[in-house]
């Protein structure tokens, strides 16, 4: 027979990871609220965060194949390709065949995706500054190399 301060001691160290208290909890939470005001300050575009991140891969580097974005946001084809299909309907982004592969389609901003990169990454830098509210920039910095090792352990 277990005792009751045997049995407290075990529950008290769950509540670590029962939500809401767990960190895993917490950060969903955080992405949540992060994704609903961005995608409010995203609406009068017409833009959806999805829609923001192929954007920012473009404007770090335009021309990319279309495997390249994928890639890097961690998305399977048929799901980007529907958004990069609403984007080009848009007309933020053209699709054209690699000059040397053929099979490799390269996506390219066009003068109205790269006119966003001079509206939207002030959107995004007002809403992190504002989540980001009381805390200092050493500790910003801790929080993103801890998330990044997070990430990393479990990737």
């Amino acid at each position: 027979m277990v005792s009751i301060s045997k049995d407290s001691e075990i529950l008290e160290s769950w509540q670590q990871v029962l939500a809401p208290y767990s960190i895993g909890y917490r950060i969903k939470l955080l992405s949540q609220l992060l994704t609903r005001k961005f995608t409010e300050k995203l609406e009068p575009f017409g833009l959806t965060p999805f829609h923001w991140l192929v954007l920012c891969c473009l404007w770090q580097e335009d021309g990319l194949p279309t495997s390249s974005i994928g890639d890097k946001l961690k998305q399977v084809g048929g799901t980007l390709t529907g958004v990069l299909d609403r984007m080009e309907e848009r007309g933020l982004v053209r699709r054209e065949r690699d000059a040397h592969d053929r099979r490799i389609w390269r996506i390219w901003l066009t003068d109205a995706g790269k006119e966003l990169e001079k509206v939207l990454p002030p959107l995004a830098a007002d809403l992190r500054d504002q989540a980001m509210m009381g805390i200092s920039a050493s500790e910003r910095e801790l929080f993103s190399q801890l998330l990044n090792r997070a990430i990393a352990n479990l990737g």
